[in-house]
């Protein structure tokens, strides 16, 4: 698994154009090669070669790895939507932004100044794959059922699930302040408002 992060992490250092789909092969790829040493891992502790805990630590490095592939394939279905919806909302141009600073306690924290269109959304997934080396962590791009059923209108949005103050929380906040991308950022669950911790970015929703 170490292999796997370092191998990821040295194209992206000497490849900017890397891709979520070139992440989702390699992740692939470790995911075929775990499968082999862990079904020779198999044998040898049914022979009584190896201890039970060097084949169960392979089994769950071989989980970990299935599920990286399935949150890698989910940020790619949830960008080729975006995409889709970004033909109807045009990109608009981000106006310079004016810094304010953040309440570091509060559970809500937001910045509403510039503007926003989901066809800027690559720019902000750009940033997050280079800097962390995955997909942004999107939850919802556009309107869904939740937010049907709490009655916001969110069709220009995008929710990230990541909590404000963790260290990928902390440093999309300061991309998105320093880009003149408005944002809210939910540190907890607020009843008719939000279902847990995330970034929202966009505008402030409105009812529908």
């Amino acid at each position: 698994m170490k292999q796997a992060l370092l191998l990821i992490a040295l194209i992206f250092f000497f490849s900017a154009t890397t891709t979520a789909q070139s992440v989702s092969e390699l992740q692939q790829a470790e995911v075929g090669k775990l499968t082999k040493s862990t079904d020779l891992l198999r044998q040898l502790e049914a022979d009584g070669l190896i201890a039970r805990i060097e084949l169960e630590k392979a089994e769950q490095e071989l989980s970990a790895a299935k599920t990286r592939v399935e949150e890698t394939q989910k940020a790619e279905e949830l960008a080729k939507k975006a995409d889709q919806l970004a033909k109807a909302n045009p990109v608009k141009s981000f106006v310079k932004p004016t810094l304010m600073p953040l309440n570091k306690t509060a559970t809500v924290m937001r910045s509403t100044a510039g503007s926003w269109s989901l066809g800027n959304l690559g720019m902000v997934q750009q940033f997050f794959s280079k800097t962390f080396g995955r997909a942004l962590p999107t939850s919802t791009i556009g309107q869904s059922a939740t937010h049907n059923r709490m009655g916001w209108d969110h069709r220009h949005a995008v929710d990230v699930g990541l909590h404000p103050d963790s260290n990928e929380g902390s440093a999309l906040i300061s991309y998105l302040q320093n880009s003149g991308i408005p944002f809210i950022a939910f540190r907890g669950a607020i009843p008719g408002v939000s279902t847990g911790p995330h970034i929202h970015i966009g505008s402030p929703s409105h009812r529908l």
